[in-house]
């Protein structure tokens, strides 16, 4: 339930030892190394640390505090193998059909195709589902917004924990819900495979937009 809108408590203090530049040029310089990884080692991850990092991201802001998202951590060998089939299935009608030439020549440099291996490889996934109402039948409000600001927390909580992942979108994820037997007022919104990189892991040489591109002070 949430809380009642009256209730009010003091906000609690907090400042960082080198003021607000430093912490936010040292968040940067870690988050600067985050990248998207295929690569997955099989070496075990604690599911305390999934814990610990569902519990980051599920600290988000939500519209009206309905926290309208649901986190499917899947560590179970054979329903991976499902996910995977049905994920491949889905991507090859992708890259065969329905993706366009432009779509497909932005995807090459990356090096993606229908093939994913990591969602069995990986120790974890976690399915970020979108629930359109809450589990007792009330309403939520910008579900898209939440969701997607929690699954930002939720990217760097797994790169924070010395982790890799990789935003996986599946096109359609309806079978999500089928395989992981999930009510029908959740809806699939990402999956994440969760692990160490492999030990001869690559990833694509890529540039960041700089902020004179992405930052307007008026």
């Amino acid at each position: 339930m949430s809380p009642d809108a009256s209730a009010q408590m003091p906000y609690p203090p907090r400042a960082t030892p080198a003021g607000p530049v430093e912490a936010a040029r040292e968040f940067y310089e870690e988050m600067k190394a985050r990248r998207s990884c295929r690569c997955f080692s099989p070496r075990p991850v604690p599911i305390e640390a999934i814990e610990w990092i569902v519990r980051a991201a599920s600290s988000a802001p939500s519209g009206a505090n309905k926290q309208p998202w649901r986190f499917v951590v899947v560590g179970d060998p054979a329903t991976k193998r499902r996910i995977r089939e049905a994920a491949e299935a889905e991507e090859r009608e992708f890259y065969g059909r329905r993706a366009g030439k432009e779509w497909l020549a932005d995807l090459k440099p990356l090096g993606t195709d229908a093939h994913k291996p990591f969602l069995e490889v990986a120790p974890w996934l976690i399915v970020v589902f979108r629930m359109m109402k809450t589990d007792e039948g009330g309403r939520v409000y910008y579900v898209n917004e939440s969701v997607g600001i929690a699954t930002g927390m939720l990217i760097a909580a797994i790169h924070h924990a010395g982790l890799v992942t990789l935003t996986h979108t599946p096109s359609p994820m309806g079978f999500l819900g089928k395989v992981l037997a999930r009510p029908e007022h959740e809806r699939p919104f990402l999956l994440l495979p969760v692990g160490y990189p492999a030990d001869d892991a690559t990833v694509p040489v890529i540039t960041r937009k700089p902020l004179s591109e992405v930052m307007v002070r008026v």
